[in-house]
């Protein structure tokens, strides 16, 4: 595999999917989706390219992989967009939750960074979302907009909002605010690459040789597809989802980090962060329930050779529940410490 020359993929997908909302991301079997051939094919393509365009610095593997583009990036809006297809859809046929959270965190992300140095550093500190309970499929087009700083405190603390449509309308809305962070020791940042959809062909890698943590990201993708293979299911959730082990009211997992999910520092990236727990807290119900609402609270950075998620419901109505979801996580002393706090709402299925 390390000998391989990256070159542009001769076709890409063109994804349109209307499947009705469903939940069963803590579903392994993927409710019996299977990825054709071309389909598989594809998604070792995207990994790939994912790879080849994360040598460019100032982004992630993660916005890469999924191939974001910047539509628009101004101190009056930004407007980021993603297709979905079948590297990044769940086996309803939507988008995968953590990839949605992170084209709702760096849309809204952009519009704070629009008005600052294009490679200053930024920390999610909150972030809200809410659900139409419109499906998340087609294209997804979020438009974000700053709202200022926080003021009196001692640290640039930027708020934004943002929301997401379709072709058939409003999938979404949310909030965010951002810490002004300088870089960690030794790492110097650059600006984010504001990458346009069909501007950028796939870079070659010299001689086809990858680094090592690029290796461990192909190591990851190739054990997904292999998995997704014999027994069905979709890569997504398998690549970057968890897979919980429920008990009635609560769920549990174990998520191993690495750099395809790691954001341009290390870190866990603050999207799939949130994906992870909102896949975690859906577990701890039964598919009776559709997630409606998030609310989440980072605390401190996802590090550690692992993470782990833990959901419990706290209040369980004949039409709504709400979950309490937790990721814990190591920090660099070894010590177990808090990374993430999120409370979600599920609304209860009609029919």
């Amino acid at each position: 595999m390390s000998s391989q020359v990256l070159r542009s993929p001769e076709s890409r997908e063109t994804p349109c999917y209307n499947a009705a909302m469903q939940n069963t991301s803590h579903y392994p079997a993927g409710g019996g989706l299977r990825h054709s051939p071309p389909e598989l094919a594809g998604i070792r393509s995207q990994v790939m390219r994912g790879i080849a365009l994360n040598r460019e610095p100032g982004y992630h593997f993660a916005g890469n992989f999924l191939d974001l583009s910047y539509d628009h990036v101004g101190t009056d809006h930004t407007a980021l967009s993603l297709d979905v297809a079948a590297h990044c859809r769940d086996a309803d046929g939507q988008l995968n939750i953590a990839a949605y959270a992170i084209l709702a965190d760096l849309v809204m992300a952009a519009a704070v960074r629009a008005g600052l140095a294009a490679h200053t550093r930024l920390a999610t500190v909150t972030m809200n979302l809410q659900f139409s309970g419109a499906a998340r499929t087609g294209r997804l087009s979020g438009r974000g907009a700053m709202h200022g700083f926080v003021q009196g405190a001692a640290g640039q603390q930027g708020a934004s909002t943002m929301e997401i449509h379709n072709e058939a309308g409003l999938v979404g809305t949310g909030s965010a605010t951002f810490m002004v962070l300088k870089p960690p020791k030794g790492v110097e940042l650059h600006p984010v690459p504001h990458r346009r959809r069909g501007e950028n062909p796939t870079p070659e890698i010299p001689g086809g040789k990858l680094r090592p943590d690029e290796k461990k990201i192909l190591a990851a993708a190739y054990a997904v597809i292999a998995s997704v293979t014999a027994e069905g299911g979709a890569f997504i959730q398998r690549f970057w989802g968890v897979q919980a082990k429920h008990t009635p009211g609560k769920a549990v997992s174990v998520v191993k980090n690495g750099p395809h999910i790691g954001n341009r520092v290390g870190h866990v990236q603050g999207g799939i962060l949130l994906g992870l727990a909102a896949e975690n807290a859906s577990a701890a119900l039964t598919d009776h329930w559709q997630l409606s609402a998030i609310s989440a609270w980072y605390i401190s950075p996802g590090e550690g050779r692992s993470l782990r998620v833990k959901s419990e419901v706290v209040h369980h109505g004949r039409l709504i529940a709400v979950v309490r979801t937790q990721v814990l996580g190591k920090g660099a002393d070894g010590r177990a410490r808090k990374v993430l706090e999120v409370m979600t709402t599920h609304a209860y299925r009609s029919g």
